[in-house]
């Protein structure tokens, strides 16, 4: 059942259940889930306005997907990959960024590797 403020047949209610249904598959216990899958769409949903009242943090922090595992709390290697950290420099014009290595990506773009 999506968070309260959601109504069924909506594009969050849609994306509560394939976040949802991808942390099943990947293992997670149903309440894990069922928790991790609210409050994504509910962050979602305060970075497009669609809260009433949405905390300072939810409108200035980076967005889930950009922030690709940051702050996951776990041992391997995380953060963007490098194919993401290439496009972003891509998108901002840096020389040489085919030749350089993830570490310099997210140097270049002044990011955590």
């Amino acid at each position: 059942m999506p968070p309260r403020g959601v109504d069924k047949g909506t594009k969050r209610a849609r994306q509560y259940e394939h976040i949802k249904d991808s942390l099943l598959d990947s293992g997670s216990s149903e309440d894990r889930a069922e928790e991790i899958a609210a409050r994504t769409v509910n962050k979602e949903r305060a970075r497009s306005g669609e809260a009433r009242e949405p905390s300072k943090l939810s409108k200035s922090d980076l967005s889930s997907g950009r922030r690709g595992g940051i702050r996951s709390h776990r041992r391997s290697p995380r953060g963007r990959t490098k194919d993401q950290l290439y496009e972003e420099a891509r998108r901002r014009n840096i020389k040489g960024r085919s030749k350089m290595t993830k570490a310099q990506l997210a140097r270049a773009l002044g990011a955590r590797a």
